[in-house]
């Protein structure tokens, strides 16, 4: 039993999906759900190779990355922790449509079908920046059916030193409903 509470302990550290039952989750060969943080998809479809939660981008990126406040394709936006987004966001351009508007592909930004961890492609970013700078920008978000009411603030620009790279799909999976009782039980000696 040990040995498969510490196994379903470093699945859930190394993964964000959870293992509803590890032995029939191994028996039946299952794949984990998908549930895909913003940085490790900015990291696969710009190139920029840092690590870390997306609120550390920016400062990782000076002297490694050429940064501004220009957005252009196959950049990332650095989104800066904010209110509820403590950790910050990342998200890559794949088109910049104005002076205003661009278009991102990112992760983890709206539930889709009540599920997080979901990828969007070209979605829209409007700078309300009063400057025009892109240092607060409001994104499409999906619940609402529009561009949301929020003014993220926003870093800046990391740009890529490769060309943007055709966009591939990560992963898909129906995201479980909700975490089993027989897991979370594992944890329960483990909790405050």
């Amino acid at each position: 039993m040990r040995k498969n509470l510490a196994v379903i302990a470093l699945l859930a550290c190394a993964t964000p999906a959870l293992a509803e039952d590890f032995d029939t989750f191994a028996a039946q060969g299952a794949e984990l759900d998908a549930y895909l943080q913003c940085v490790p998809y900015a990291r696969d479809v710009s190139g920029i190779q840092i690590y870390g939660d997306a609120h550390t981008w920016w400062d990782q990126a000076q002297g490694r990355y050429a940064t501004g406040s220009t957005p252009r394709p196959g950049a990332v936006m650095a989104f800066s922790a904010h209110r509820n987004m403590q950790l910050g966001h990342v998200a890559a351009v794949s088109r910049v449509l104005d002076s205003r508007r661009v278009l991102l592909d990112h992760a983890n930004w709206s539930p889709i079908n009540g599920r997080r961890g979901q990828i969007e492609k070209d979605v829209l970013a409007v700078d309300v920046s009063p400057n025009n700078d892109w240092s607060e920008v409001r994104v499409w978000y999906a619940p609402l059916g529009k561009v949301g009411t929020t003014a993220w603030p926003v870093d800046g620009f990391i740009y890529s030193d490769r060309k943007p790279q055709p966009r591939r799909q990560i992963a898909m999976a129906p995201a479980r409903k909700q975490t089993s009782k027989r897991f979370l039980s594992a944890f329960a000696d483990f909790a405050d």
